[in-house]
């Protein structure tokens, strides 16, 4: 019985530590990192039009 209790409060210990300790992001750091994923869409985007274009102008 003994065992049973402790392998219980061991695992809601264990549950409550890795839940609690998420890193909390502020409306600023959310918002860098909006901008950051757009810039590198766009980039991405451009390489492939880039890509695109010479692919087209090779063929001719």
């Amino acid at each position: 019985m003994k065992k049973i209790l402790i392998s219980i409060c061991s695992l809601v210990f264990v549950a409550t530590i890795l839940t609690s300790c998420r890193e909390k992001k502020s409306t600023g750091e959310k918002v860098e990192d909006a901008v950051e994923e757009v810039g590198e869409s766009v980039e991405e985007g451009a390489e492939e039009i880039k890509d695109e274009i010479d692919d087209a102008t090779d063929e001719n």
